[in-house]
């Protein structure tokens, strides 16, 4: 699993990443038949972004994640919304196995990975899940949108064209794949399939949100990481900079979010 979201940027991205809308929580529901006697993981968890309100819609939620600073602000977030059947656990995707021995087989309704999956080893993760899963119960893969400097719009030709200059190389060289390009979905639908899970299918929902200068600056410093994070007092020049390169907001984003379920037979 990709770390690196420590410190700084954890703070970022507990403040400006997009969070998860009740559409796809209802899909998850309905995906997987979802009561308040199941327990759900949300691996790859992060600030608890989806753990947070999945819990809602659970009996309890385990959430993983491999940096501690993340792990720190999901906990805060759950105290904050009064959320008290959330766990939080230092792990990665291999570490799901031994997770295994602790939980016991057929344990949890699902598993939902949140645009975290491009950092793991799916392959290997898939099938080190299924004998934890409940009959009826499955993966969701989750992407919540694309990156801001990868959408069709000026601003975001604009944006990318600003961090490509700032940082003296290719963005994608900079922040790695994110796994919300057709190619990686279809692979991980083949994966899915290999390792034996039933009626691999996708869900999506799109809606349109209009994001502030600091919105988009914040949403940027949480996807860099730590070690290429500008430093403190850089933070002005690159954020002038980006104001001089882009026109005048509010930035109209058209977010698609996608969900890839796969599913145990019972």
């Amino acid at each position: 699993m990709t770390v690196g979201f420590s410190g700084e940027v954890a703070e970022y991205y507990a403040r400006f990443r997009r969070g998860y809308r009740p559409e796809l929580l209802d899909a998850l529901q309905e995906a997987f038949g979802l009561t308040a006697g199941d327990t759900a993981l949300d691996l790859g968890c992060g600030t608890g972004a989806l753990a947070v309100p999945l819990a809602a819609r659970v009996g309890s939620v385990l959430g993983m994640d491999p940096e501690p600073d993340m792990l720190r602000l999901a906990r805060r977030a759950a105290d904050e919304a009064g959320v008290h059947n959330a766990t939080w656990v230092l792990g990665a995707d291999t570490d799901v196995a031994a997770l295994g021995g602790l939980l016991g087989r057929g344990s949890l309704a699902m598993t939902v990975i949140g645009q975290a999956l491009h950092g793991m080893d799916h392959d290997r993760l898939f099938h080190d899940l299924r004998p934890l899963l409940r009959p009826g119960g499955g993966i969701a893969v989750v992407t919540n949108g694309v990156p801001l400097w990868q959408q069709e719009s000026y601003w975001s030709d604009a944006l990318r064209g600003h961090l490509e200059r700032y940082f003296g190389s290719t963005l994608d060289a900079l922040t790695g794949p994110c796994g919300t390009a057709d190619d990686d979905r279809a692979c991980y639908a083949r994966a899915l399939h290999a390792a034996g899970y039933d009626g691999v299918r996708e869900i999506d929902h799109s809606y349109r949100v209009e994001l502030s200068f600091e919105e988009l600056v914040g949403g940027v410093f949480s996807a860099v990481p730590a070690h290429r994070l500008p430093r403190p007092d850089d933070r002005p020049h690159f954020a002038a900079g980006l104001r001089d390169a882009l026109p005048e907001g509010p930035y109209a984003e058209e977010v698609r979010v996608r969900v890839l379920v796969g599913r145990t037979s019972g």
